[in-house]
């Protein structure tokens, strides 16, 4: 494992596991069992409605505190509420976060993003972080506040690199964290089918999604693979005895199709038109 220095002089893990869609006691079980095979960045959300499950499978994994790296995000329904970060260190059972992220942009998103400036200022949380910030909103929060985040979390894989945040982000040293590393829930056989991540696994006697993940650590991303069975968690961290020459990066560069994965669901998009509309009213 390696860590990456962000903009305030923290040190982060650039590997770590993913909890979206984890059921509590899977969340649990995955959070404990990765800690002890050596991951040391955890990520989680309000939204994701596991944070005391992994708070729990922290405690469990009898690794110190001060050695794990814990993210997890505010859904825009607590953007406003002034309790917010002293409720999710509650859930978590944790006395702070390094790194906390407001989880969506609305219309009330600077409330959100002055509630981390502040849980900041206050020592609650080691480092600030925007997810899904892109376009307008990534612009709009760098002109308009002296604190920049350390790191913004967004869709990224070789398929959508995110080239064109990269080169906004780039220049302040915010560092991009990755979801959907492997190209999306039900679609990741896009990518670990694809015969040039098959030739290049092939070289190096790895799996395709090990190669996928090493292409996120080579590029300087932070990549979160999240899984509920230990086999796959354990084969996602065994990507460090290997590097990528410039050949095999240039290789999967060749993949960039500038299109997303990502498709919400039908309940997501009823939740996602709720708030939305709740909060441009």
């Amino acid at each position: 494992m390696k860590e990456i220095l962000l903009n305030n002089g923290i040190k982060m893990p650039n590997i770590g596991i993913g909890t979206y869609l984890l059921e509590p006691t899977d969340a649990k079980n995955s959070v404990r069992e990765a800690l002890k095979m050596g991951y040391r960045l955890i990520d989680t959300a309000n939204a994701y409605r596991n944070e005391k499950a992994v708070g729990i499978g922290i405690k469990e994994s009898m690794i110190k505190r001060e050695e794990i790296f814990v993210s997890t995000k505010l859904w825009p329904s607590e953007y406003e509420n002034d309790n917010a970060v002293d409720e999710t260190l509650k859930r978590l059972g944790l006395d702070y976060i390094d790194l906390l992220f407001i989880h969506q942009p609305t219309k009330n998103w600077r409330s959100g993003y002055k509630q981390l400036i502040r849980a900041y200022k206050e020592g609650k949380i080691k480092a600030i972080g925007v997810s899904n910030f892109e376009g307008e909103y990534i612009n709009e929060l760098i002109h308009e506040f002296d604190i920049l985040p350390q790191v913004i979390q967004v869709e990224c894989h070789p398929l959508f690199p995110q080239t064109e945040l990269r080169k906004v982000i780039d220049k302040f040293n915010i560092k991009l964290m990755s979801w959907y590393p492997l190209g999306g829930k039900g679609q990741t056989l896009e990518l670990r089918e694809n015969y040039i991540i098959k030739n290049i696994a092939e070289k190096y006697d790895k799996t395709p999604a090990q190669i996928i993940l090493k292409w996120h650590t080579e590029m300087g991303f932070i990549v979160i693979p999240g899984s509920k069975n230990i086999d796959h968690i354990r084969e996602n961290f065994d990507i460090f005895d290997f590097n990528l020459c410039h050949s095999d990066m240039k290789e999967i560069e060749k993949l960039n199709s500038n299109s997303r994965r990502y498709i919400r669901t039908e309940e997501e998009l009823e939740k996602f038109l709720a708030w939305k509309i709740q909060y441009e009213e």
